[in-house]
């Protein structure tokens, strides 16, 4: 009885594990696939899932049925017959697993030429190289001449060809929704593609430790359809020039600051802060603080103390009217 009670304990803390097991965010999960990478590795799952579920009933049924039928009954003393060295056995469970590898292994080849094709498809193939720094994520747009950081953009329904670096220490970078994970290596250039079905705002996260904030560097990646792609790569090349008052005298302070030392705010970005181009289109602030004027005062103050490790300049004395200018000018930094 005792024992029972012990069971019964635990039976709470099952369910829940098993209710949050089917919690997450939208457009952050590999379960709910929206691009051929992605549906590919669902399927390849699903068939595996499938094949070892198949594997498990065999096992268990072929355990139970000799459990009970061939138990030792009272007064049978008699010496089991021996199949040691049966040819049919040993025939059986040597070929039985071959063909179920057989079957696993045919599309785990055929995918993996699949998803390591990253040659460009047509005239119109986009190429970005990624950096991944402690702790955020750099997207040059070479071809296009300007870069973005946190918030990567890409043309639905087109392959996508990512080419990843690593600027200090390894990440990962995986957009769940899309597809698979590759590391970004320092001295190593690694290849991934990605493409996504429909229009939406996809999540991504780094999938390696990488120092304090590892579980901070989110980023985010966005699906456009081609007309409103192309208009936002035009935004982006030539960004608007800021046209309140307010706003221009935040330009001031953020150029006599030296904010442009680490950020770009218009072409080519630099390898020590996020380009700046459409800061006003992020949802965070420092990948994960909503975008609010308190938290940006807060961030611009003392970084450190949100994000441990992002080596940000701190600027704790600037008077409330320079950071209101510069708040100001920040929210100007929009494309739309």
């Amino acid at each position: 009885m005792e024992n029972w009670k012990s069971v019964l304990r635990f039976l709470p803390l099952t369910l829940l594990a098993l209710l949050l097991a089917g919690c997450g965010e939208e457009n952050l999960t590999a379960l709910d696939p929206k691009g051929p990478q992605s549906q590919w590795l669902y399927d390849y799952m699903i068939l595996s899932l499938v094949i070892m579920i198949f594997v498990a009933v065999v096992v268990f049924s072929i355990f139970f049925i000799i459990l009970f039928k061939f138990r030792r009954k009272p007064g049978d003393d008699a010496y089991p017959k021996q199949v040691h060295g049966s040819t049919a056995l040993e025939i059986t469970w040597t070929v039985i697993p071959i063909i179920l590898l057989a079957i696993l292994a045919v599309p785990t080849i055929t995918g993996s030429f699949m998803l390591a094709d990253t040659e460009p498809e047509g005239d119109h193939t986009v190429t970005i190289k990624v950096t991944g720094h402690q702790f955020w994520w750099q997207f040059d747009y070479e071809d296009e001449g300007f870069t973005a950081g946190q918030d990567v953009y890409i043309p639905v329904g087109e392959k996508v060809v990512f080419e990843l670096h690593g600027q200090d220490v390894i990440h990962s970078f995986w957009v769940p929704a899309l597809g698979g994970k590759v590391d970004t290596i320092p001295g190593i250039t690694n290849h991934l593609w990605l493409q996504a079905d429909e229009p939406g705002i996809f999540k991504g996260k780094c999938a390696e430790l990488c120092g304090p904030e590892h579980a901070l560097m989110d980023f985010k990646l966005i699906a456009l359809e081609r007309d409103e792609y192309d208009a936002w790569v035009a935004g982006m090349q030539e960004p608007p020039e800021p046209q309140e008052a307010l706003a221009q005298q935040g330009r001031e302070v953020f150029e006599n600051n030296g904010c442009l030392g680490c950020h770009a705010v218009n072409g080519m970005g630099t390898a020590s802060g996020p380009a700046l181009n459409n800061f006003a289109n992020r949802k965070t602030i420092a990948g994960y603080l909503d975008f609010t004027d308190e938290n940006l005062e807060a961030w611009i103050r003392d970084p450190e103390s949100l994000k441990q490790g992002n080596n940000m300049l701190a600027y704790p004395d600037m008077s409330e009217e320079d950071m209101t200018a510069l708040i100001a000018y920040l929210r100007s930094l929009s494309i739309e």
